[in-house]
């Protein structure tokens, strides 16, 4: 069984192992980002290698639905496409160029949670439960019918890392059952319930902005929904830019008086920040271009907000 890759995120880098690692599938071309449009996906990979290692042809492209790529899947006439990692919606030309045989992952219990960023979203609405769907891409937006879905808990304290790499433990577990049914014939899926569709939508680096005039809570989650491979979560201070990689609220707020956005205490390597609600958050690991950390009593944010918040 042939099968093309589209994708260059560390989930295609799962999928290549996966039908290099299940019998009877073998992965005949790549089609990835070239390395000077890695930009595109914060989590990107250069997956070129280990596709050639692997006996798979490579492809680059930065359009899935561009007249090479569609020419590539209807010279090779795979009996899948994987399509895992790849942010452009796949078009008619693609599917009738794969003759609807296309199958996709999406880190989300569709039909709940269809879009995009998705791992960041289900941190920050607080959702208890995820899952991890394999589903047949169709003409709309991850509305295909459904191929596989394993369900898990999702931690109160998780992070984007720890979700990120959790989705791809699932993927390799899945997608290696999909193959095998795909291989026996069986790919029609089970449709999704309407009734139960949410749509996520796209988040932007600057939705990372740290506002401290929110509830430490908030921040918290919006800190660990922006790890890596995200941007990141951002304050300034004065005129540097500093990403909060990591924080924890801090239960010794009520002693320590201050301004919103203002530190408040020191604390081994790290620093307390004072939030809207009078609570506070410890800030863990940090990142600054000069590599300082700001002193003690200083305000971080953008001047209006420390004005704002008075």
């Amino acid at each position: 069984m042939q099968a093309i890759v589209v994708g260059a995120v560390e989930s295609t880098r799962v999928a290549l192992r996966v039908l290099s690692e299940t019998e009877g599938w073998q992965a005949n071309a790549l089609v990835t980002l070239p390395p000077d449009l890695a930009a595109r996906h914060s989590d990107f990979a250069d997956l070129a290698a280990e596709a050639r290692a692997i006996g798979a042809h490579v492809v680059h492209a930065s359009n899935c639905n561009g007249s090479d790529v569609l020419d590539l899947i209807r010279e090779v006439a795979p009996d899948l496409v994987l399509v895992i990692g790849w942010s452009q919606i796949c078009r008619q030309s693609f599917l009738d160029a794969a003759e609807g045989r296309v199958m996709g992952y999406h880190p989300a219990p569709l039909p709940r949670l269809r879009g995009r960023g998705v791992i960041p979203w289900t941190i920050l609405s607080g959702e208890p439960i995820t899952a991890g769907t394999l589903f047949r891409i169709d003409a709309g937006v991850d509305s295909g019918p459904i191929l596989a879905q394993h369900f898990f808990h999702v931690a109160s304290d998780e992070t984007a890392t720890t979700l990120y790499a959790r989705h791809l433990e699932v993927l390799a577990v899945i997608l290696r059952e999909a193959l095998l049914r795909c291989a026996e014939g069986d790919f029609a899926g089970t449709p999704q319930d309407e009734r139960f569709a949410t749509w996520a939508a796209r988040r932007t680096p600057d939705d990372g902005y740290i506002a401290w005039g929110r509830p430490a809570r908030d921040l918290w989650r919006l800190v660990r929904a922006t790890d890596r491979p995200y941007p990141g979560a951002f304050t300034f201070h004065g005129a540097e830019r500093l990403v909060v990689w990591s924080a924890e609220p801090w239960p010794l707020a009520e002693r320590h008086l201050g301004g919103v956005g203002q530190i408040i205490a020191r604390v081994d390597n790290g620093f307390v920040v004072r939030c809207g609600d009078g609570e506070a958050l410890r800030v863990t690991e940090w990142e600054t271009p000069s590599g300082k950390a700001p002193p003690l009593h200083a305000r971080l944010g953008r001047r209006w907000d420390v004005e704002m918040a008075g």
